[in-house]
C-alpha cells in the first residue's frame, strides 16, 4: 500500500468573499484534494534479524546455579559462624577431655596403642563429619517453611537439582574443614600426624561418609512434614549410631551382639581405617582394618562399603528428589 497526504481545502465563490446585508449567506463548498507525498522512503523497513541462538549449554548453566547457591549458604554462613564454630570447639573439646579421661587406663585396653587419644582421633573426626552431613536438611527445611524454596522451584533454573548439589557441597566442605582442624588438634595433643598419602585417605573416607549422610539428609528434609520431626529423628540417630559403633571402644571390647550392630554400622567402616593410618606407619589396600564376627575387613573393603552406602543412599532418595522437583 502506498502512502497518500491527505489535504482538505474549503473554497468560496469569488462573488460570496463578502456577502451583501440582503444576500444569503454564501454555501461553503468543500473539496477533497488527495495528493501523493513526494518524500515518502519507498524503501521497505529493515525487518529485524533474528539472531541465531546456539544451543543453551546445560551443564554451564548446572554449574553456574550451584556455585551461585553454594555462595548463598556460605554468605549466611559468614553472617552466623556460630554453627561452624561450634561444630569445631564441641568435638576438640571431646578429643581433649575424653582423652584426659582414659589416660590412666589399662595398657591393651585399646589395642596396640597407650594414647587413647590417637586411638579417639579417629572416631572424634568421623562422628564429627557424621554429625554435620546429618544436619544438612535443615536449611532446605528452614527455606521450604519461609517460602524461599518455592521461589526457588519456580525460578527458570536449567535444573532444580542444583538445590540439592548446592547443599552436598556447602555440607561436605564444612566436614572436610572440621576433620582438618580436629587432625591438626590431635597431632598438638600428641596423637600424631599421617603422612600425605594418609591424609588424602582420611579426605576421601570424609567424602563417602558425609556424601552418604547428606543424602539422606536431604531426603528427610523434602519427605518430613516440618523441622521439628526432622530434628527428632537427628536425636534420635545421633549418640545411638555412636555409641554402637568403634568410634569410643575397639570392637572386642564390645558384647557378641553389640559386636554384630557395630559391623552393621556405617560409621565403624570409616572409622577403622582411619584408626590403622593412625597406629600404624605403613598401610596398603589389603590392610585388615577390622575383625567382624563373619570375617577381616580390609582398607579397601573398607572403602568399597562406604562408597556402596553413598551409591544407595543417593539412588534411594532419587524417587523423591523427583517428586519434589518435578
Amino acid at each position: 500500500m502506498g502512502h497518500w497526504a491527505l489535504s482538505m481545502e474549503i473554497f468560496t465563490t469569488p462573488n460570496s468573499r463578502f456577502p451583501t446585508p440582503h444576500s444569503p449567506l454564501p454555501t461553503p463548498q468543500l473539496f477533497m484534494s488527495v495528493t501523493p507525498k513526494s518524500d515518502i522512503n519507498w524503501q521497505p523497513l529493515a525487518s529485524p534479524q533474528v539472531d541465531a541462538n546456539p544451543a543453551p549449554n546445560f551443564f554451564g548453566e548446572l554449574i553456574q546455579e550451584t556455585l551461585a547457591l553454594t555462595r548463598r549458604l556460605f554468605i549466611q554462613l559468614q553472617r552466623r559462624p556460630s554453627t561452624l564454630v561450634a561444630g569445631i570447639i564441641q568435638p576438640v573439646m571431646w578429643l581433649v577431655l575424653f582423652g584426659a579421661l582414659f589416660q590412666n587406663a589399662p595398657k591393651g585396653l585399646f589395642g596396640s596403642t597407650t594414647n587413647y587419644g590417637q586411638f579417639l582421633a579417629a572416631g572424634v573426626i568421623v562422628f564429627t563429619a557424621f554429625a554435620g552431613a546429618l544436619n544438612a536438611g535443615l536449611p532446605v527445611m528452614f527455606d521450604r517453611e519461609f517460602g524461599f524454596l518455592n521461589r526457588l522451584l519456580v525460578a527458570p533454573l536449567a535444573s532444580r537439582f542444583s538445590i540439592v548439589f548446592a547443599s552436598a557441597i556447602f555440607i561436605i566442605s564444612q566436614s572436610l574443614l572440621q576433620a582438618a582442624v580436629i587432625v591438626a588438634a590431635a597431632a598438638f595433643i600428641g596423637a600424631g600426624l599421617p603422612d600425605a598419602t594418609g591424609l588424602c585417605a582420611i579426605a576421601l573416607i570424609v567424602f563417602l561418609l558425609a556424601l552418604g549422610v547428606t543424602a539422606i539428609s536431604l531426603g528427610l528434609a523434602f519427605a518430613l512434614p516440618g523441622h521439628i520431626e526432622l530434628i527428632a529423628v537427628i536425636f534420635v540417630t545421633n549418640l545411638p549410631l555412636l555409641f554402637a559403633s568403634t568410634a569410643l571402644a575397639p570392637l572386642s571390647f564390645m558384647p557378641q551382639w553389640l559386636q554384630v550392630v557395630a559391623t552393621l554400622n556405617p560409621l565403624s567402616y570409616a572409622i577403622e581405617p582411619i584408626r590403622y593410618l593412625y597406629l600404624h606407619s605403613t598401610w596398603e589396600l589389603n590392610s585388615v582394618v577390622m575383625q567382624a564376627p563373619w570375617g577381616d575387613i580390609t582398607f579397601g573393603g573398607a572403602l568399597l562399603v562406604l562408597f556402596g552406602f553413598a551409591v544407595v543412599a543417593l539412588l534411594s532418595i532419587q524417587p523423591q528428589l523427583r517428586r519434589t522437583l518435578a
